[in-house]
This record gives C-alpha cells, structure tokens and sequence, in this order.
C-alpha cells in the first residue's frame, strides 16, 4: 500500500490537494508541494536516464512490486517524499512527516526494487530540489 501510494508522489499530492482545500492560509506552501515534487520527478528522471543503473535482479528474491521504469538510481519514491517532508514541514509537523519519507524510502530495498545507495541518493535529490523551492532554507 505505501509503495503503491508513492508512485509519481501520489501521496504528496494528494496532502497538498487537501491542504490546498482546508487550509486557505497556508495555501502557498501546498502549491509549492505540489511543484516540488513534480520539480523533483523531473530531476529524478533525468539522473536515471543518465546513469541508467537496471534495478536489483535476484533469481531466488524476485521483486515483490511492479515497477514502471527499469531504472533504480535514484529512488523517485525515496526522491519525492523527502522533497514534500522539507516542504510540507513549513505547515505541519515535521517528525511524522519524516516518518513517512523514511518509510516510504525504506520500502523500496525490502521489496526489492532499490539499492540502498538508490534510497540515500533519491533523498539527498529531493532535499535539495525542496530547498529551492523553500523560501526559509536559501
């Protein structure tokens, strides 16, 4: 369910459509959710195509999750999550939203679909790409 959750930041997205629904004030910092995870899916697949590293390939542990992209470096899960955490945290507690990131990145070795250097990689992305989009972080 997590990893379903997180295709293409659909989780984020779907948090900052609620907020952009129930939290008027705060509206510009949903908006800048939403374009940051789509900043960071950009990005993401651009280093994939670029370093074009295929994903884990074991015979006795096949993947337990289908994927829509035979590349793994980075994550776009782990990439996206933590893109919307750093923002998201300008509007709502950041630990729990942390949680989730973390979460979300781990799932990906368990079900075999990432390398861990897939998940640090993906993070530090959508870090980085959340901080220019967040005005207290520059």
């Amino acid at each position: 369910m997590l990893a379903r959750s997180g295709e293409h930041g659909l989780l984020w997205h779907a948090m900052a459509a609620a907020g952009l629904l129930l939290d008027g004030p705060r509206r510009p910092v949903y908006r800048r959710v939403s374009l940051s995870v789509l900043a960071t899916m950009a990005a993401n697949t651009s280093v994939k195509l670029l370093i074009r590293r295929a994903r884990p390939l074991l015979e006795e542990m096949p993947a337990l999750t289908p994927t829509s992209f035979g590349r793994s470096y980075p994550s776009a899960h782990a990439s996206t999550s933590f893109a919307a955490a750093r923002v998201l945290s300008e509007a709502l507690p950041p630990p729990p939203l942390y949680v989730v990131a973390a979460a979300m990145a781990l799932s990906r070795p368990y079900l075999g679909v990432h390398y861990p250097s897939d998940i640090a990689a993906g993070a530090l992305l959508g870090d980085a790409v959340a901080r220019l989009a967040t005005p207290s972080a520059r």
